[in-house]
């Protein structure tokens, strides 16, 4: 079914692997229908350290790492580890997410991840436009390319060509957004070009399956951290403790798509959300200094106009800007000086096209894992609720 049809979003119920945790669990949960509160604490306790850990690793990367493609990859693969462990939490302790309040606490989460499905589509959108980028810096390449030919007056002006037309696409996305957003592609299912082209202009089928004109993922991101607060005193002892990670995990949530966000062009992009960072908890740490080191990011002079925080993009911006200069100022016969920095921004600009090819495929399949994920597993939650709340 589409995804939207199934409302659904989450992250994986459908293992991946055995985790430490997971291995774990199978020598303290041998027990049958009994679960030993000393076992459930264990449980949480284990959960939370391990995001502590994850994230804590991405956090003290240096600044060259920080935002890169494979930072990018390490952070969903944590998300992804984090919600399959979280999964099984939910998976072992059945009869309590299926009494208030924790079903409600349950139900929330299910509803940010649902929210969460339309971030997915638009990143998607976004490592799509900076394939097409890529591709333009090809063109600067080949033009430029000294093995094969002199470099002549026409080689500079298809070079001066491509990088007007990739200064034009890196613009701000707020005109383009919502034309390109109609080519967006969900994961859930795939349409023939005929299912496109009969489409209204403007039509929106949000939530998981395109995203419209309108849709903004600072709004969306807002939405999800709406009401995103930590568990009051009574649902935690009335959970036994099991409100703690289900907070935890919808602040997990919430901040990778935000660091998705920053990091990747997204029509309406906005890190300005209005959610506190949890300070007093003991997990909380790492998100407090990566949500520091991405807003002076965000913050620096050559940043505040880009199109995305990703490494990758100022990589490309910054030699986009060098050889646009060196094309406008070249003069004919062409000096030996000149030749020579011709050829060192060919090799920039060559190292950066190598970084994307290699990177962007990756990101992609990995956002497009998470996307399924989240489907699959709310799918089979929500199933569960609904069975326990009408039992036959």
């Amino acid at each position: 079914m589409p995804s939207n049809e199934n409302q659904g979003s989450a992250s994986p119920f459908v293992s991946f692997g055995r985790s430490f945790l997971s291995i774990r669990r199978e020598q303290v949960h041998s027990m049958e229908a009994n679960h030993d509160p000393n076992t459930q604490d264990s449980e949480i306790e284990l959960f939370l350290r391990l995001i502590s850990n994850r994230f804590h690793d991405l956090s003290v990367v240096s600044a060259d790492e920080l935002l890169s493609l494979a930072w990018m990859r390490k952070l969903l693969d944590a998300f992804i580890c984090c919600h399959e462990e979280f999964r099984v939490i939910l998976l072992n302790n059945k009869l309590q997410v299926s009494k208030p309040p924790l079903d409600r606490l349950v139900a929330e989460f299910f509803d940010r991840c649902l929210k969460a499905l339309d971030i997915c589509n638009a990143t998607r959108d976004g490592i799509e436009k900076i394939r097409q980028w890529e591709k333009l810096l090809e063109i600067v390449l080949s033009a430029m390319d000294s093995r094969q030919r002199m470099m002549g007056e026409g080689q500079f002006r298809r070079a001066r060509k491509a990088l007007m037309d990739l200064a034009i696409a890196m613009l701000d996305e707020k005109e383009t957004g919502s034309i390109f957003s109609q080519r967006n592609r969900s994961f859930g299912r795939h349409q023939s070009s005929k299912d496109h082209r009969h489409r209204p202009p403007g039509h929106s089928r949000s939530l998981s399956w395109s995203v419209s004109r309108s849709w903004s993922a600072a709004k969306q991101l807002q939405s999800i951290a709406n009401n995103l607060v930590p568990p009051r005193g009574n649902d935690i002892s009335a959970t036994n403790g099991l409100a703690v990670p289900v907070f935890a995990m919808n602040y997990v949530l919430m901040f990778v798509l935000w660091a998705l966000v920053a990091a990747i062009p997204c029509q309406d992009r906005g890190l300005q959300i209005h959610c506190s960072v949890p300070r007093h908890f003991s997990w909380g740490a790492p998100f407090i200094l990566l949500h520091e080191r991405i807003m002076e990011e965000a913050k620096k002079r050559e940043r505040r106009n880009s199109s995305g925080l990703l490494k990758e993009i100022n990589q490309m911006e910054k030699c986009a800007s060098q050889m646009t200069d060196l094309v406008d100022s070249v003069h004919f016969p062409l000096t030996d000086e000149l030749k020579t920095e011709a050829g060192q921004q060919v090799q920039e600009i060559t190292l950066v096209c190598e970084a994307l090819k290699s990177g962007l495929d990756p990101l992609e399949r990995q956002v497009r894992e998470v996307f399924r994920k989240i489907m699959n597993s709310r799918t089979e939650g929500l199933e569960f609720l609904g069975n326990m709340n009408n039992p036959e």
